[in-house]
């Protein structure tokens, strides 16, 4: 797919270089790990569910036939991939040309540019799509066209759409579901261990979500795990949750966690959300004439990308919690992971955390005492209560 970490040249870094974002799409995962990485960032993916098609599945057959029989008022396109599933699965029951035949005489309303393209490419052609690719907007506008007494199929993606479908009961409408995929956790689950753990190791500094099944389901297995608290802590405090819309903020939403979103749900404005909410959680400080910026897995050295060791990076934070002010070596090993008890540990990795930084007085060392970063005398004051 592509790699878990990508470094980009000194000087030529994007807004997002020295973070890593966690990925938990099925869908779309390649395109959306692209973008991040042309900014810059690591990306760890981990698809936190995977679609089952259901093409031999008796619903699906059953609400197609019920389709054919009856024709409905009203057939709600909800995405390419299943409106396609859907048409080929009607192919192979021998009922394409019949489903076809119904769908050309009723109101196809089709979500967003894509499934458009999925109604075309079968030879259908859609009376109306939202410019928002909002099931919201296509609500609106079935209530507003009124549906007391009309039937209404929709094309459910996966997940059954609850305020979607209770609205238009609530309306009048006869309603008919088509299945046509469902969400299932994923056959191997060790990539979403990977991405659990390294949420909870505060290993990522954001986590993406565009789908309410894929944030539920990334709860669930923390559930299983005995990781939820853990999770929930990281999410709330220093791991950025980023949806790609309200619906998918629903599952966490519930557990209490706050989530960005961008204006638009699309992938784009999704990541020039996070180009504009990691960077502004940095920590940023003056530090021996030098502009210091301490992101996720690297530091800005005015400007300039120096990736540091996780090790290092341990140490660096437990530094600029209290810049300016010695740091005790004891303190400085309980903040290395699984450093045990042995001092040394804490001077191999200021080591590697002053050659990774590239200038070493920014880090002085206080003789018997401990470590203290270099902070500009003048920034005293601003950031001794930090």
């Amino acid at each position: 797919m592509y790699d878990d970490q990508h470094k980009p040249g000194q000087g030529q870094h994007g807004p997002l270089a020295g973070f890593t974002v966690g990925v938990t799409a099925a869908r779309r995962a390649d395109e959306l790990g692209a973008l991040l990485q042309r900014r810059g960032a690591a990306v760890l993916h981990a698809p936190a569910l995977r679609i089952v098609p259901l093409s031999d599945d008796g619903e699906l057959l059953a609400a197609t036939k019920e389709i054919v029989d009856q024709a409905p008022d009203v057939v709600v396109a909800t995405t390419a991939i299943g409106f396609r599933g859907w048409i080929e699965a009607a192919d192979g029951w021998g009922l394409g040309e019949e489903l076809l035949d119904r769908l050309r005489g009723v109101e196809l309303l089709a979500r967003g540019p894509k499934v458009k393209g999925a109604i075309r490419a079968a030879g259908l052609t859609e009376d109306w799509s939202p410019s928002s690719e909002s099931m919201a907007e296509v609500l609106d506008r079935l209530l507003e066209e009124g549906i007391e007494g009309r039937r209404i199929a929709v094309q459910l993606h996966g997940e059954p759409l609850p305020g979607f479908m209770d609205a238009l009961r609530a309306g009048g409408a006869e309603l008919v579901g088509v299945p046509v995929y469902r969400w299932m956790p994923p056959e191997d689950l060790s990539p979403v261990d990977r991405l659990l753990d390294a949420t909870v190791s505060r290993g990522l500094d954001a986590v993406t979500f565009t789908s309410a099944p894929a944030a539920a389901s990334l709860l669930t297995r923390a559930e299983e795990r005995g990781l939820l608290p853990e999770l929930l802590e990281a999410l709330n405090h220093d791991v950025l949750p980023a949806c790609v819309g309200p619906v998918t903020a629903l599952p966490l939403q519930a557990r209490g966690i706050d989530t960005v979103q961008p204006e638009r749900f699309r992938l784009g404005p999704l990541v020039q959300l996070l180009c504009q909410e990691l960077p502004a959680r940095a920590r940023s400080l003056p530090v021996a004439g030098h502009r210091v910026e301490i992101r996720g897995h690297a530091v800005l050295v005015d400007g300039a990308l120096r990736p540091v060791p996780p090790a290092g990076m341990s140490l660096l934070r437990a530094l600029s919690r209290r810049p300016g002010w010695v740091v005790a070596r004891a303190d400085l090993l309980r903040a290395l992971p699984g450093a045990g008890r042995d001092e040394h540990a804490v001077e191999t990795a200021m080591a590697r955390l002053r050659s990774a930084l590239g200038t070493p007085k920014l880090i002085q060392t206080v003789v018997k005492r401990g470590y203290r970063l270099a902070l500009d005398p003048a920034a005293d004051s601003k950031y001794v209560d930090a």
